[in-house]
């Protein structure tokens, strides 16, 4: 398929630091962990540097769920109820997405989520970003259905491994493998969050969110409760809150350390291999844990 090609120039200024208040949509798998839910609050409680234009359901399928449908539709609903502990009105703000994973390469999921996005992404010359974490299926049928999207948007996505890892086997990558390669050949502007050694390194644990954020609010006690329900064990545990990482890089880029590389190929084998003649892309190598959580902590206490 053929897509858009921006220049040189214009890549690189797509992929500047997003400075000031930028306007968002948010993807998310948000029933299948407990991290995308911190990560859609701190975006809603955050209007200061983000403008949330849109949530949308993104498919997912393990054991808390019975097929991607199902995991979409638990999102959907899970976000319903995230909204209403921060006393947020939908007001066509979430909308349902994929209920399968892309089957051919050229064949996109048709859904609310993926016309919302091409919509908002059409409306204005200002970039939208696209906060995505989870299966990356609604974005890559959005840029199947209307490739000139590709020059209206930024893709943030939290997904795959970092690039020296010995496969790259992760949850949100490995769910839609022929999505995640639309995004990666494409030429869409992307800044990759790696889970393994960078975004695994925003842990939490039941006596600090006792701590900071129990008590404080709806969707502090929320947001605890999901977590102390997701493991039976709490001593000398910690849980991950990984997608966090896309947020905090919206909010303020320095907490998390990027730089730009050649974007790789996603091999058959599930691996990376490195071709210097490829397009840049924007890719995290570290962030600053304690900063994104004391942000985070002070806009739930403040949400109280």
């Amino acid at each position: 398929m053929n897509f858009p090609t921006l220049t040189h120039a214009q890549r690189i200024d797509r992929l500047a630091l997003p400075s000031g208040k930028v306007r968002v949509v948010l993807d998310t798998d948000t029933y299948n962990e407990v991290d995308d839910q911190f990560a859609v609050a701190h975006a809603l409680l955050s209007p200061e540097k983000i403008s949330v234009e849109a949530l949308y359901a993104a498919p997912f399928h393990n054991q808390r769920s019975s097929g991607p449908g199902d995991g979409m539709e638990r999102s959907y609903e899970e976000i319903i109820r995230l909204l209403n502990r921060l006393n947020i009105p939908n007001d066509n703000l979430v909308f349902r997405g994929s209920t399968n994973y892309l089957t051919e390469p050229d064949t996109p999921q048709d859904n609310d989520a993926v016309r919302d996005l091409i919509d908002k992404a059409m409306a204005s010359n200002a970039p939208l970003y696209v906060a995505a974490i989870g299966a990356i299926t609604n974005v890559a049928s959005a840029i199947l259905l209307e490739p000139e999207i590709i020059n209206r948007i930024v893709v943030v996505w939290l997904g795959g491994h970092e690039h020296n890892w010995a496969n790259t086997l992760e949850f949100n990558l490995r769910q839609d493998i022929l999505a995640a390669r639309i995004i990666f050949d494409s030429g869409v502007p992307l800044v990759q969050i790696p889970c393994r050694n960078v975004a695994s390194h925003l842990l939490t644990t039941l006596p600090e969110l006792e701590t900071h954020v129990a008590g404080k609010s709806a969707i502090g006690d929320f947001l605890t409760e999901t977590v102390r329900g997701y493991h039976k064990d709490h001593y000398a545990w910690a849980k991950e809150i990984w997608d966090l990482s896309a947020t905090a890089y919206l909010v303020n880029p320095n907490w998390v350390t990027t730089q730009l590389v050649h974007s790789p190929i996603l091999t058959d084998q599930i691996t990376w291999s490195h071709d210097p003649n490829r397009h840049f892309m924007r890719v995290a190598t570290q962030l600053n844990r304690n900063a994104i959580f004391a942000d985070v902590f002070k806009k739930l206490e403040k949400a109280g």
